[in-house]
């Protein structure tokens, strides 16, 4: 096992790593920027490195900056999280060269996987169902008539990367060239999937070690979304007989030897509900954001899990020791003003109270005092609730929504407190339109403001939130 583990991230999910570290008597090295000098997750940390200016270009995605850090603290292994470095093949070879394990899939299947466009055609001789997809886009002309060969309507993705960031749909032509005013088809590669109206996000969370064993841990539901970005997640998804929860269960598994996968990782998958028929997405090569509703019905913890299997552990359980017990719902809590399109709300926390009782877990990076930084995500915090049905999730839920005060910057909240009281969520006819369709919450459309006044805007706060905001031009 490992003597000290340095975690290459930040908020949540570098607290979530430092406390599986303790719980497995490993010593852990944080690594913070300017801006996180005094933040919780270098608070807990048995070490601490200065590795840059609050920008994330210099800091958290400084390669240099970490490997150095990592040699300077006598680190012997690192976790990378989820966003900034974690998907980043050639980190993984830098981490592995400099004679460090990287706690993750192996550098050549991050690529293999990182790229959509050659996760696909990695998945092809397999026979798992695909939505119909083109090449990746060289420019204007290609662009146009590869949405007519894949047909309207079509999602336009790029290529690399994850959190739902950078993609646009569009029902016609018309739309499409509005579209492709705004992205460079040079600067970032894109690629076309048809566009499936009425659809249900699935993923399935794989576990496998270094000697072959692979199994799967359940499904969850991730429909709810806005701009493609989930805000609530569950499991098991109501929407699956078990006959489909054994069917996307078994090509999760699929896809993952296709690849050779090893370590933990997540199958996203897309259900028609014209057909009920599963559709590939995409693996994401590293621990998910709400990997946590999973430990909640599994009573698995996945962090560990990932850490145990880069040391060279083998798993400990095949598939028929793994058992669901109860419903688990998960609320993102971002720094975010739903009234405003979800426009990044950073500035000082100044009242704090977390909800807390029984089977409520929260998961953040933060404390009262502390500031939402403008360079980062705005993620702020999990709330995990489990029940024996998904009823009781939802009521414990609501009491620990209600139960967490936050004062000073703008949340959602109530967002998800509107979620929880809507009787379609309540009954579980949801689908990734919910959000836009149900609650309307893109009744102030940005269209009204000018390209070059949004442009204007996210320079000021980053490259991140400017792909967010260039996907609300529509």
């Amino acid at each position: 096992m490992f003597k000290r583990i340095l975690i290459a991230n930040r908020g949540e999910i570098a607290v979530r790593i430092i406390r599986a570290c303790q719980e497995l008597d490993i010593e852990t090295v944080a690594v913070y920027s300017e801006a996180d000098a005094n933040a919780l997750h270098v608070q807990l940390a048995d070490l601490s490195y200065p590795i840059g200016p609050s920008d994330a270009s210099e800091s958290y995605l400084n390669m240099e900056a970490i490997l150095r850090a990592a040699r300077e603290t006598g680190a012997d292994a690192i976790h990378p999280g989820y966003g900034f470095l974690s998907e980043n093949a050639d980190f993984a070879d830098m981490v592995t060269k400099a004679g460090l394990t990287w706690i993750g899939p192996l550098a050549v299947t991050i690529r293999q996987v990182g790229d959509k466009d050659v996760a696909r055609a990695a998945m092809e001789p397999s026979g798992i169902p695909m939505a119909k997809g083109s090449e990746p886009l060289t420019d204007y002309e290609m662009a146009m008539e590869s949405a007519k060969e894949v047909g309207y309507p079509v999602i336009l993705k790029p290529v690399s990367g994850g959190g739902g960031k950078g993609m646009f749909v569009a029902h016609n032509a018309k739309e499409l060239t509005d579209i492709l005013n705004v992205v460079d088809l040079e600067k970032t590669k894109f690629y076309f999937e048809h566009y499936i109206e009425r659809s249900r996000h699935i993923e399935v969370q794989i576990v496998a070690d270094n000697y072959g064993s692979i199994i799967h841990l359940g499904e969850r539901e991730c429909s709810l979304q806005r701009r493609n970005q989930k805000l609530l997640e569950e499991s098991p998804s109501i929407a699956l007989t078990d006959a489909m929860r054994e069917e996307v269960g078994l090509l999760a598994i699929k896809a993952a030897k296709s690849v050779h996968y090893t370590n933990i990782g997540t199958v996203e998958f897309l259900l028609d509900l014209s057909n009920n028929q599963f559709y590939f997405m995409e693996i994401n090569p590293r621990i998910q954001v709400e990997h946590g509703i999973t430990e909640a019905v599994t009573g698995i913890d996945l962090v560990r899990t990932q850490i145990r299997i880069a040391a060279g552990e083998p798993l400990e359980i095949s598939q028929k020791d793994v058992v669901f017990r109860g419903h688990a719902i998960e609320c993102r809590i971002n720094a975010e003003d739903p009234d405003k399109n979800f426009m990044p709300s950073p500035g000082k926390i100044t009242k704090w109270h977390e909800p807390g009782g029984p089977r409520v877990r929260f998961d953040s990076g933060f404390t009262s005092d502390l500031s939402i930084e403008p360079y980062y995500d705005s993620l702020i915090a999990k709330i995990i609730t489990r029940g024996r049905t998904r009823g009781d999730a939802i009521k414990i839920m609501a009491r620990a929504l209600k139960e967490f005060q936050v004062e000073g910057v703008k949340t959602t909240i109530a967002l998800h407190q509107r979620i929880l009281e809507d009787d379609f969520f309540r009954t579980g006819n949801i689908d990734t339109q919910f959000v836009k369709n149900r609650l309307q919450v893109y009744e102030t459309t940005p269209s009204r403001r000018s390209l070059k006044e949004l442009k204007t805007f996210a320079t000021k706060i980053n490259e991140i939130n400017y792909e967010n905001l260039l996907n609300l031009i529509n």
